[in-house]
């Protein structure tokens, strides 16, 4: 794990910032930073997922502290975690927002037009500045999307996994190359094994902080 400066260049209008930051601390899709700011008196890191790359560094994934300003300066530990990984067979992409926004998503795009890969995205929140490529299509479109895709990003709340399971079932079938990304808090970022982002499967514990945050589909039936 790595740790340095980085700085809060720019607030967005949906609460995600472009952070300037050292290349290596960059973390790539699915993965996640903890930021703490100098200048305030918070005592937990904040995690910090990638949006998408940006000269010099990067955009986050919504929302961070409000008290967070243009200028901030940060310390940065990271990256942490395991992030998604496309199969190289992968053409046919299907990314699901199952319960928030695309945010996190997002850095899978140019990744999948590398390899020449269709992609569609699932999601029921407002989206905007995709390529034109990418199709947008509502959640109820799931079933459909499960008999075109080859591999299918998820991102769901801890909370709601049990339903987002359902739904895949409901579409006929579970995708083995599926990866879910899981957002629970992760404050310790897997320095303590506080158990706060503890996740139950199978009567196991998994840590979400340390063995996530993506997950393939299959650890968590």
């Amino acid at each position: 794990m790595k740790t340095g400066e980085g700085q809060l260049n720019e607030i967005y209008l949906d609460s995600s910032a472009r952070i300037l930051c050292p290349p290596e601390l960059i973390p790539s899709p699915g993965q996640y930073l903890l930021a703490d700011s100098p200048a305030s008196n918070a005592p937990l890191s904040v995690p910090i997922f990638l949006s998408e790359s940006t000269p010099d560094g990067f955009r986050s994934a919504p929302a961070l502290p409000a008290l967070w300003t243009p200028g901030t300066r940060l310390i940065l530990r990271g990256p942490l975690g395991h992030g998604f990984s496309i199969p190289a067979f992968a053409h046919k992409i299907a990314l699901l927002a199952f319960d928030d926004s695309p945010a996190r998503l997002r850095g899978l795009i140019p990744l999948a037009f590398k390899q020449n890969a269709e992609v569609v995205l699932l999601c029921n929140s407002v989206v905007s500045d995709l390529p034109e490529s990418v199709e947008i299509q509502p959640l109820q479109a799931l079933a459909e999307i499960l008999t075109w895709a080859d591999f299918i990003a998820a991102d769901v709340a801890r909370e709601n996994l049990n339903q987002f399971k359902e739904a895949m079932k409901k579409g006929g079938r579970v995708l083995p190359e599926t990866q879910a990304l899981i957002r629970a808090p992760m404050p310790c970022g897997a320095l303590a094994e506080c158990g706060v982002c503890a996740l139950t499967v199978d009567y196991h514990w998994k840590m979400i902080c340390k063995e996530g945050p993506v997950f393939a589909m299959g650890e968590l039936l």
